[in-house]
């Protein structure tokens, strides 16, 4: 019985429709691009004025990368 399932489900073409589709995303609408844009501009003028006044180094805003073995 699950050999006629599985090759029914070969048949049909889903495995091969879920697999290119894996890993697609879908592009953001207008909307969310521009929320985005405001964001990282907020965040970027946060971080300025923090570096500016004293309050923060350019160390603390830095990703750190791991480790590799």
């Amino acid at each position: 019985m699950l050999r006629r399932f599985g090759r029914r489900v070969q048949d049909s073409g889903r495995m091969i429709q879920a697999r290119k589709i894996r890993f697609h995303t879908d592009l953001p609408n207008k909307n969310a691009t521009k929320a985005t844009a405001l964001r990282r501009t907020e965040l970027r003028e946060k971080r300025e004025y923090l570096i500016k006044s004293g309050q923060a180094t350019e160390e603390d805003f830095r990703r750190r990368s791991k480790r590799r073995r």
